[in-house]
């Protein structure tokens, strides 16, 4: 899961495995593969990073 945060400035955790889709519209709006559809104040790039950040973390505690 990751944080991300509504334009409203709410925060949410997403389950990055659902993600099927990103797009900047200018906003990024993020598509699930249940076809729901969030918009992120955030932008792909940093979603992305989160992703890899949250998925490192995950694969060290398996690792160690």
């Amino acid at each position: 899961m990751i944080y991300i945060s509504r334009l409203n400035g709410e925060k949410v955790a997403l389950n990055d495995d659902l993600i099927e889709l990103m797009e900047e519209t200018p906003d990024t709006v993020i598509t699930l593969t249940t076809g729901k559809k969030m918009v992120a104040s955030e932008s792909i790039d940093d979603i992305i990073e989160r992703i890899a950040d949250f998925r490192r973390k995950c694969f060290q505690v398996i690792s160690s």
